[in-house]
């Protein structure tokens, strides 16, 4: 298991247990994963090395020893170019190969719903990950999930303080079949066994019809118990700021990667995380199949009720 560290990777690594699997994770030095494992749980075993050295790869992680899936969690922190080619490609494609020497016959990885239209650094990265993979004779299942609730829950600090909902544009400008953690989880874990899901690129979403930013704040607003308050921010607005990020990268490594960042601000802002027709040129929610049982509703009650915690850890853009 690769990418156990983050809020998806430890979801799947407790669905591979409850499923009956025994799971190794590779973790970096330092990292506490071990610690936010209930003692009465089953617990992975836990290994540490670079999962971006490929001799740590195979010296601390496979040791030699028979596994017969890799599956991974693995992604870049931010999105910036070079951290995104490092990891969602270089890092996968040294997997990739020390999966291949291992005889391991099976790769499930977690991509992500945007790669289908392509227009920042790590949406380039995955998909020519995701291509190798296809072309690699394993057995495979690339999970392209839609927008997780993590993501959708960056403004409840904000509004819980009486501050009003923004929203781009009209409210209506995307929209979003979300799921949870929990639900991509046992998905990813169903591949192993399910045959009707191998050698397949799979996009998926969580229960219910799509819900636009104008939707996702009446719920957040319902949860709080508190009369909703919207504001509406110009995309212009992103666009100025894109710009000149952009103009000031020219000059600055810094502004340079702050402008990929602002580039990914609005790409989520301006585009829905759905199935997209390149043909028709749309995109098509009816084509998102609907997986698990958990909704984005009952997720912001859990936040209002301080049994969930909005934790998005270092994957933001604002």
């Amino acid at each position: 298991m690769l990418g156990a560290t983050g809020t998806i990777g430890k979801a799947t690594v407790a669905a591979l247990l409850e499923t009956g699997h025994e799971v190794v994770c590779l973790v970096r030095p330092g990292s506490d994963l071990h610690l936010r494992w209930e003692p009465q749980e089953r617990q992975p075993e836990f290994r540490v090395g670079q999962v971006t050295d490929p001799v740590s790869l195979r010296r601390d992680g496979l040791r030699g020893e028979r596994f017969d899936v890799m599956v991974s969690c693995l992604a870049s922190r931010t999105g910036a170019a070079r951290d995104a080619w490092a990891l969602d490609h270089q890092a996968h494609l040294d997997a990739l190969a020390a999966a291949q020497e291992a005889g391991i016959s099976q790769f499930v990885l977690l991509s992500a719903i945007c790669v289908q239209k392509p227009r920042l650094a790590f949406q380039h990265a995955k998909l020519e990950f995701e291509k190798q993979l296809i072309k690699s004779g394993l057995v495979y299942s690339i999970i392209r999930p839609t927008a997780f609730f993590k993501s959708l829950s960056g403004q409840f600090a904000r509004v819980r303080q009486g501050k009003p909902f923004l929203v781009f544009g009209d409210g209506r400008l995307t929209a979003t079949k979300p799921i949870s953690d929990r639900d991509t989880a046992r998905f990813m874990a169903r591949c192993i066994s399910d045959v009707s899901l191998h050698n397949r690129v799979l996009s998926i979403g969580g229960p219910g019809p799509a819900i636009t930013p104008l939707q996702q704040a009446e719920f957040l607003f319902a949860a709080l118990g508190l009369a909703p308050r919207v504001r509406h921010v110009p995309v212009v607005l992103l666009d100025l700021i894109v710009g000149a990020l952009s103009l000031g990268g020219l000059f600055s490594s810094r502004l340079h990667e702050k402008a990929e960042l602002a580039r990914i601000g609005r790409y989520y802002a301006t585009e829905s995380m759905l199935a997209w027709n390149e043909e028709a040129g749309r995109y098509e929610a009816d084509a998102i199949p609907s997986t698990g049982e958990e909704t984005l509703q009952s997720y912001y009650q859990r936040l209002a009720a301080g049994e969930a915690e909005p934790d998005r850890g270092a994957h933001r853009v604002f």
